[in-house]
Order: structure tokens, then C-alpha cells, then sequence
């Protein structure tokens, strides 16, 4: 329980609903024990009804002491009704102020959990796969709703029927009692026991049916990779043999509930038994009338509804408690990010390194060894190097997806750790390397880095991104929808449609990852001519492979191995015959080459 000490907040907040909830259980309740005494009132006046109409046997009388007994039985059918109905017009409000409270107490930790996902870093992602996290805030906040409401409302319920049961049973004969009740620990052990069987099952198809899911989506993600490669029949064998472990799975869990069952309704019926031969002796001693029994028999069954719930409450406690120990992990995680202070300023765009030192939390690679340099407003810088060189995390730290290990990064002479994230984040554009599109129409793709663009902003991104004539020629336009992470795309159309994203809101400084390398060079010269038309006075840093791509640039730093090994302009740097003068020969050749092929 202490795991679940979490949700109690919650119970204080929605205490109006729950104290009211605790107290239509208790009346329900004793509308639920009152017609097993109706009941033993009803026998006990059948007995003497029957001795008393035989005394009168041959007297006129006989018939109005017939009638009498008729309409006294309708009566107590009646009233044992009119409990019924009582007791299911509380058991309509119990279920309507406790499971309700746990639907509210549902929804406010899913957006807790949610917004605290948000807040979380980039490296908090990098460490923990999507699927675990899409869990904790589906399943395991299910399984923490199902103790929040069910599992909360059945134990009040069944103590306090329980009890009233057992109050009402002992009043009546102290013996009876304890041998009617014998049975019933018996039938609870039983149930605990084919209870823990039955979630161990039960959690071990959820990861089967979870695996199943998992090799389904990617194989109708990838299914242009499969018929490519003529797959087809060895992605069937997998998908039966992952079929056929899920259905083993659901058939062991089938099997222990058929036993389940039988076992319960054996212990029921043994306890009935024992109810009627010691009641049966107590009668002919002259401890209790024969409506005692009929009594016993009632509250006997329906004690077997507690004694069910005391397993099946233990259960969902216990998956309660593990689920929200999971929530707990991640609630519990501090945001490596932090803003400081909530301080809006405007970015002029000036961008200083100083001895950045960084190594990646998760893998532990060191990307950057005292990396320092300047962009001043308005300047265009690129960065080029091979695989790996450590172009990418540049940009990450510029965005503060992460922070340095060492040294210094200022954005206009200010640390970029004392400006406020949301606000210097929404004055930058940023097209990432790998093209993330969501399954949404192209205008609200476009549209997700300005959300109040207008018509003619959208179209006016699209143009200058070289994409317009690609939309306009889809049948639907802007209103296509595109498939999950731009399936239905090519990747120079994905590419484009992220730069129309970022440059939208005609940002102050524009990261560009290495998000070129699908377009052609007559399209990568008229998006680069477009935003230098864009970028006037305003910081564009671009990194790329091709040395064509980045020549213009008024300072280039060329990486490797983490470290900047050259850096200046175009012309400075071919002059130095270094690294970037082999890459610059080396791509020539290859266009050299290329051209000569077409020809």
C-alpha cells in the first residue's frame, strides 16, 4: 500500500464523492440483510399456519385462516421486494459517486502523467522505449482505476456486509454459526490461490497479445520491405508461431478458470449442508426454529460474495500496487531541463560556445572535446564533417535538448541555462535529421509551427520550401492526409514539408540538421536562395555532408571526432588544403562522375 499512499491526494479531492459513496453502501447493506430475517418470519408463520389449519380441519374457520395465511405470504413477498428494490436503488447510487470518482481520479492522473512526460528531457526518451510509456499511462493507470473504483467499492462493501452478516448470525445461535463459517476460509485460500494463477496467466497474455500487437504494426509498417525482399511467407511462419504462443497462453488461462468455478460452487454447497444438518439438530433441541435455518441459508450465500471479493480485491490490490509503482518511477523523475526563470526576451541571435565539453548521458560517447565558436547576428554558419563528427549534437545543445557537461553556451551574451525554454525555443525554427510528419492533413502539418497561420502564410512556407507545386498537384491540395510519419511521401517531399514547418514562423536563428540530403540540387539551390531572402539579419546555422550545399556560408566549422578541425569561410579553407579541401575534391569528382554517366 505504501506504492498506492500516491493516489490519496486524489481521495481528498474527490472526498464529496466518496464519503457519500460510504454511506449508500452501509444502507444498501441493510436493505441486503433484512429479508433473510423476512424470510425466517415467513417460514416460521408457514409452520405454525400449517398446525393451526389442521386443528381446524372440519370447521368453517379452516377457509378464513387459509385466506389469512395467503394474504400474510403476499405481504412478506412484497416487503422482500420492496428491500430489493431499496437496496438496489442505493446499490445505483454507490456505483454512481465511488465509480465515478474513480473515472475523475482516471482522467486527472493520465493528464499528470502526460503533462510530466512533456517536461522530461531528451535523454529521459532516449532511454526508455515508446511502448513502455504509452503502458504506464493506458494499462497501468487502468489497473490502478480498476482499485480506485471497483476494488475500493467491493471492500467497503463487503466489510460492511460482513459484518452485518455475521452480527446478525451470531444473535441468532453462537453454534450454527461457527460451523456454517467453516467452509468459508477454506473457499477464500481457494480463491486467492486460483486468483494469483489466474493474473500470472493473465499478465503473461498481455505480453504475448503486447508482442503479437508490436510484430504486427511493424510488419504493415515495413510491408514495402517485405514484398521488396519477397518476405511474405517467413513473416507468415512468425506470425503463426507468435499466434500460437498467445492462443497457449489463453488456453492454460481458460482451463484454471473451469476449474474455478466448480471448486466454488462445492464449497458453497458444502457449507449449505453443514447449515442444514446442524441447523436440523439445533431445531429438534429446541436452540432455533426452522425459519433460523432457511435464515442461515441466505446469509450463508451470501456471505459467499464477500469471501469471493476478499480474493479477487487482494488481486486487484496487488496489480494496483505494482502498476502505480511504475507511475511512481516516472513521476519521480526530475526534468534534467529546467528553466530558471520565466523571463520573456527577444533573441537578436548571437551564439557563443565556449570550451563545450559533452558526452551523451545514456551511451556515454563523447560528442563534443571543448568545442568554441561564435555566430553574430545575422551570420550564416555551417558545419560539415563525417558520421558521428558531432554536427547534430551541436544543434541539440543549441536547442537545450541537453545540457554541456563543461564549458559555457550564450545566447546573446546570456547563458542559455538563465532564459526561459519555452520562450527562446518558440523564437527558433528547427528541422531535424530524421523528418518526423504526423498523420494529419499537409496544411496542418505546415501549419503545427505557426498553430494561428493563416491560408496565404502556409501556402507562402510551402513555396519557399520548393514543395507548393508537389501539394498542388495531390488531388485534395493542402487537405491531404498524410500516412503515418509521411508514409505516403517521398523523402525529398518529407524533407520539404519539415523545413515549411520551421520557417512558417520566420524564426530568429533556423537549425538546419542535415535535412537536404533527399532534395536535388536545383531544389536545394532555389530553398537556399529562398531563405536567404527569409534569414536576412537573422542567424541560420546549416549542417550537411555536401560541401555544395553549405560553400555560401559565411562561416564554416569542420568536425571530426568531436572536435573542430577547421573552421573560416569557403574560399579561406580551400586555400588551406586541409580536410574540407579533400572533402571539396572528393564530391567534385563525384558530380564529375555522376554527369558523365547521364551523358
Amino acid at each position: 500500500m505504501k506504492e498506492l499512499a500516491y493516489l490519496n491526494k486524489f481521495f481528498f479531492k474527490y472526498r464529496w464523492r466518496l464519503l457519500p459513496g460510504i454511506l449508500f453502501v452501509i444502507i444498501s447493506n441493510v436493505f441486503a440483510v433484512l429479508p433473510a430475517q423476512v424470510i425466517r418470519i415467513a417460514f416460521d408463520l408457514v409452520n405454525e399456519n400449517i398446525t393451526l389449519f389442521r386443528l381446524f380441519n372440519g370447521f368453517n374457520r379452516q377457509e378464513l385462516i387459509s385466506n389469512i395465511f395467503s394474504q400474510s405470504l403476499l405481504l412478506f413477498g412484497i416487503l422482500v421486494l420492496i428491500l430489493a428494490l431499496l437496496r438496489g436503488f442505493f446499490l445505483f447510487f454507490m456505483r454512481q459517486t465511488i465509480i465515478l470518482m474513480s473515472r475523475h481520479i482516471e482522467y486527472d492522473l493520465k493528464n499528470e502523467i502526460y503533462q510530466h512526460y512533456q517536461k522530461l528531457s531528451l535523454a529521459f526518451y532516449r532511454r526508455n522505449n515508446t511502448g513502455d510509456l504509452m503502458n504506464r499511462v493506458t494499462e497501468d493507470v487502468s489497473k490502478v482505476r480498476m482499485y480506485l473504483g471497483p476494488g475500493i467499492m467491493y471492500t467497503i462493501n463487503t466489510s460492511v456486509l460482513f459484518i452485518l452478516i455475521i452480527i446478525a448470525m451470531f444473535n441468532v445461535n453462537t453454534r450454527l454459526t461457527v460451523y456454517s463459517l467453516i467452509p468459508l476460509p477454506l473457499l477464500a485460500i481457494t480463491i486467492y490461490y486460483v486468483h494469483s494463477i489466474i493474473n500470472d496467466r493473465g499478465e503473461k497474455i498481455q505480453e504475448q497479445l503486447s508482442s503479437l500487437s508490436s510484430f504486427v504494426q511493424e510488419t504493415f509498417s515495413g510491408i514495402r520491405v517485405i514484398k521488396a525482399y519477397v518476405r511474405e511467407e517467413d513473416i507468415r511462419k512468425k506470425f503463426n508461431y507468435q499466434s500460437e504462443n498467445y492462443k497457449k497462453h489463453s488456453m492454460s488461462l481458460v482451463q484454471v478458470q473451469a476449474m474455478f468455478y466448480p471448486i466454488m460452487l462445492l464449497l458453497v454447497g458444502l457449507s449449505t449442508i453443514i447449515t442444514v444438518y446442524i441447523g436440523g439438530v439445533e431445531v429438534m433441541n429446541g436452540n432455533i426454529s426452522s425459519g433460523n435455518i432457511a435464515e442461515f441459508i441466505v446469509y450463508v450465500n451470501q456471505l459467499t460474495f464477500p469471501v469471493m471479493s476478499l480474493g479477487w480485491v487482494t488481486s486487484l490490490i496487488q496489480r494496483a500496487a505494482a502498476s502505480q509503482k511504475r507511475i511512481n518511477e516516472f513521476l519521480n523523475t526530475k526534468p534534467e531541463i529546467k528553466s530558471i526563470t520565466r523571463e520573456k526576451s527577444l533573441l537578436k541571435g548571437n551564439i557563443t560556445f565556449k570550451n563545450v565539453n559533452f558526452r551523451y548521458p545514456d551511451t556515454g560517447i563523447q560528442a563534443l572535446k571543448n568545442i568554441s565558436f561564435e555566430v553574430k547576428p545575422g551570420e550564416f554558419l555551417a558545419i560539415i564533417g563525417r558520421t558521428g563528427s558531432g554536427k547534430s549534437t551541436i544543434g541539440n545543445l543549441i536547442m537545450r535538448m541537453y545540457d554541456s557537461d563543461e564549458g559555457e553556451i550564450l545566447l546573446d551574451g546570456q547563458s542559455i541555462k538563465e532564459l526561459d525554454l519555452q520562450n527562446f525555443r518558440e523564437q527558433i525554427g528547427f528541422v531535424p535529421q530524421e523528418v518526423f510528419l504526423f498523420s494529419e492533413t499537409i496544411y496542418n502539418n505546415i501549419a503545427f509551427g505557426m498553430p494561428n497561420a493563416q491560408a496565404n502564410q502556409v501556402e507562402r512556407a510551402a513555396k519557399n520550401a520548393a514543395v507548393l507545386e508537389n501539394i498542388i498537384a495531390f488531388n485534395k491540395g493542402f487537405e491531404t492526409l498524410i500516412g503515418e510519419r509521411g508514409i505516403t511521401l517521398s523523402g525529398g517531399q518529407k524533407q520539404r514539408l519539415s523545413i515549411a514547418r520551421a520557417i512558417i514562423k520566420e524564426p530568429q536563428i533556423l537549425i538546419f540538421d542535415d535535412c537536404l540530403s533527399a532534395v536535388d540540387t536545383r531544389t536545394e539551390e532555389i530553398i537556399l536562395n529562398n531563405l536567404s531572402k527569409i534569414m536576412k539579419n537573422k542567424t541560420s546555422i546549416l549542417i550537411a555532408h555536401r560541401v555544395s550545399t553549405i560553400k555560401n556560408a559565411d562561416k564554416i566549422l569542420v568536425m571530426d571526432k568531436g572536435e573542430i578541425i577547421e573552421q573560416g569561410n569557403h574560399n579561406e579553407l580551400i586555400a588551406l588544403r586541409g580536410t574540407y579541401f579533400e572533402l571539396f575534391e572528393k564530391q567534385l569528382l563525384e558530380e564529375q562522375t555522376e554527369d558523365q554517366f547521364e551523358i
